[in-house]
């Protein structure tokens, strides 16, 4: 895989990341127009539930099966690589039906033991079908991963997104008028049509393809050993319980959220109801908002696997510190003008999109968590691809138990009460995060180059950080004046516009970004280079 490669792969998943998002984004603002925040907040029931047992089921097995496959392809090794395949399509199947079977029918106990809201029984129980259909695309998803090939995944994420939305709206519009509880299953019940239309866009693709694989395996059938069964079973149990165990953490912090947020909420002096709408303005407003960054970054982390995989089989050691230098640096570059924005944004953004107001407040202290977020995938991808699979898992349980803390803490406290819950999400991630990069630059030898990495990027955020407020109020004033409707929402699109525009120039006037670096934009980076070039905004 060449640096090119690895660049534009990321590139592909990024940009069906950011389509699936925009529909996802389209998906929350009409759902909150529906249900409002007490109907938010019991579709958000279902989901930690939800991930927790979905990750349990893919057992970290879309990794393990890109890695092995890209192994022995890298050997001409079809054989094996198809019976990895096989092997591990099976033992996803197997799982994801029995997890999917466990979802449903422990849907009511884990509506009234873990959500503490009967309520939610329907949506967890209408959600549990996705369990198997996603847990069976994910291995068709590694499979062409493995293959170098990122289109698959990027387009089956695309179809999977506009059917689960497109059935979710459908469902909640006929299902309204018989309650909040019936609205909030059919939105869940979405997430089965989308893992199912997506599942059946690769199971296309691949029955498209399968001739030309097929051609190399019969070539290579009589110099190749074909692996048996067991010994696929173990190397992907091996590879894919490290893996698994990171993927649980994430969602066993969402479930202690669950548990915990609303019952210390009560504490803090709130009924059930209010308890719920301000659980929904965390985790179905302010949390969405935060993860749009990591759209790259989890597109980084895919493509880094392999990548940093193909390095070391290489002995190739510089290749690994220049790569792992690369992603930590878009990272950064993302992440620090990222959270700025949302900070400054925080209260027109949720008016924006969900008229909401007061979720202004609890995404203004999350913000900051799009830093540690972004960098702690990243920095996992790393230690994943050199095959230090446990150390993002013991770093994230560290973050989990320090958010652990002081949500029980400063949730219940009626001063902080849902923006403790913010806060400590924060101090978690940052936890995590920083663990995680220590670690990278212990085993991999990773030289941050701070000047790069932090002060310049630092310099260009806070160039924007104060031109996006007086874009914003000018804006605003401007739209208003001439009698435009939506004046503040207009106005807060465009200057999340002008910010972009004002940070990349500074990017390139301080020379952070070099023509190099814009030539790894898939299709436009020479063109872009070149235009760069004659404003005189590039240094070589």
């Amino acid at each position: 895989m060449s640096r090119q490669s690895f660049v534009s792969g990321a590139a592909v998943l990024a940009a069906a990341g950011f389509s699936s998002r925009l529909v996802g984004a389209f998906f929350r603002i009409m759902l909150a127009m529906l249900i409002a925040d007490e109907g938010v907040g019991l579709y958000q029931m279902a989901y930690p539930v939800y991930g927790a047992l979905l990750a349990v089921s893919t057992a970290g097995i879309p990794l393990a099966i890109s890695k092995l496959v890209s192994e022995n392809l890298s050997k001409g090794n079809y054989v094996s690589a198809y019976r990895i395949f096989r092997v591990a399509l099976l033992m996803s199947a197997v799982s994801g039906f029995v997890f999917s079977l466990s979802m449903y029918l422990g849907a009511p106990l884990f509506a009234s033991q873990v959500a503490r809201d009967p309520r939610a029984s329907l949506a967890l129980a209408a959600i549990s079908p996705a369990i198997f259909f996603v847990t069976v695309m994910s291995a068709y998803r590694g499979f062409f991963q493995g293959q170098q090939q990122m289109l698959p995944t990027a387009v089956s994420q695309i179809m999977e997104q506009v059917a689960r939305v497109a059935v979710a709206l459908l469902l909640v519009v006929l299902l309204l008028p018989r309650g909040l509880e019936q609205a909030a299953a059919g939105a869940s019940f979405g997430a089965v049509a989308g893992a199912f239309f997506g599942l059946a866009c690769l199971v296309l693709i691949w029955q498209k393809r399968r001739g030309e694989f097929l051609k190399h395996y019969e070539q290579s059938k009589a110099k190749n050993d074909k692996v048996t069964t067991l010994e696929v079973m173990k190397k992907v149990i091996t590879l894919a319980l490290p893996i698994t165990a990171g993927s649980l953490v994430m969602p066993l912090i969402t479930l202690v959220d669950l548990a915990v947020v609303p019952q210390r909420l009560h504490l803090a002096g709130f009924d059930t109801a209010r308890a719920t709408a301000l659980y929904g303005q965390l985790t179905g407003m302010a949390t969405p908002l935060v993860h749009i960054p990591t759209i790259i970054t989890v597109a980084l982390a895919v493509s880094l696997v392999p990548a940093i995989s193909e390095a070391i089989a290489l002995q190739r050691r510089r290749l690994v510190q220049e790569r792992s230098y690369l992603a930590v640096k878009i990272t950064l570059l993302l992440g620090l003008p990222a959270a700025a924005g949302l900070y400054l944004l925080a209260e027109p953004l949720t008016v924006l999109l969900f008229d909401n107001a007061e979720a202004g407040a609890v995404l203004s202290v999350m913000a900051v968590s799009v830093i540690f977020l972004t960098l702690y995938q990243t920095t996992a991808g790393i230690l994943q691809g050199l095959g230090r699979t446990t150390e993002p898992v013991v770093n994230l349980l560290a973050g989990a138990l320090v958010k652990l803390a002081l949500t029980w803490v400063l949730t219940a406290h009626p001063a902080w009460h849902i923006q403790g819950a913010a806060l400590a999400t924060v101090l978690g991630f940052a936890v995590a995060a920083l663990l995680n990069l220590y670690k990278v630059c212990v085993f991999a030898g990773l030289r941050l180059r701070p000047v790069e990495t932090l002060l310049k990027p630092g310099l260009a955020t806070l160039g924007m950080s104060s031109v996006l407020p007086l874009a914003l109020e000018w804006l605003e004033t401007a739209l208003g004046a001439a009698g435009i409707a939506r004046s503040t929402e207009l106005a807060t699109l465009f200057a999340v516009i002008v910010g972009v525009a004002v940070y990349s120039g500074l990017l390139l006037l301080l020379g952070v970004v070099r023509r190099s670096d814009l030539e790894l934009v898939p299709r436009i980076g020479k063109r872009l280079a070149t235009a760069a070039e004659k404003l005189r905004l590039l240094r070589r």
